[in-house]
């Protein structure tokens, strides 16, 4: 899946650390396409570390999942240089539904944002399975 994801590994600069059963890892070090006109990191490029760390733990299960839902809290601004690293934890899985929570944080380990994501399973698997 990482592979595929262009916008997350080209566009964004994400490395994928980790991706096991309901977790997943992900970083970005912050440069200059990721700052807005204050100079401190876009909202929106925070949003995308957390929604693709996000999109990485919901499919861990080898189903295909989307988002059904999704907010963020921002906390603290990221800076050029900061390595945002974001771990996102399953809460709840019910049926075709999950609850997940992303922490994103700087490499003090200071909280920049937190985010809560609600997934849907849909059809397929994201490895296809043997007959």
């Amino acid at each position: 899946m990482f592979a595929s994801d262009r916008a997350s590994r080209e566009t964004m600069g994400m490395e994928l650390v980790a991706c096991t059963p309901g977790r997943a890892v992900m970083r970005m070090v912050l440069d200059e396409r990721h700052l807005n006109g204050h100079r401190i990191c876009h909202g929106g490029f925070i949003f995308t570390l957390a929604d693709s760390t996000f999109a990485f733990a919901c499919n861990s299960h080898n189903k295909v999942t989307v988002a059904a839902g999704c907010s963020i809290e921002f906390l603290k601004p990221g800076h050029l240089g900061d390595v945002l690293t974001c771990e996102g934890i399953e809460q709840a899985l019910q049926g075709r539904h999950g609850i997940y929570d992303m922490k994103v944080t700087n490499q003090r380990g200071e909280i920049v944002a937190m985010f809560r994501g609600k997934s849907a399973q849909v059809q397929g698997h994201v490895i296809p399975q043997e007959p």
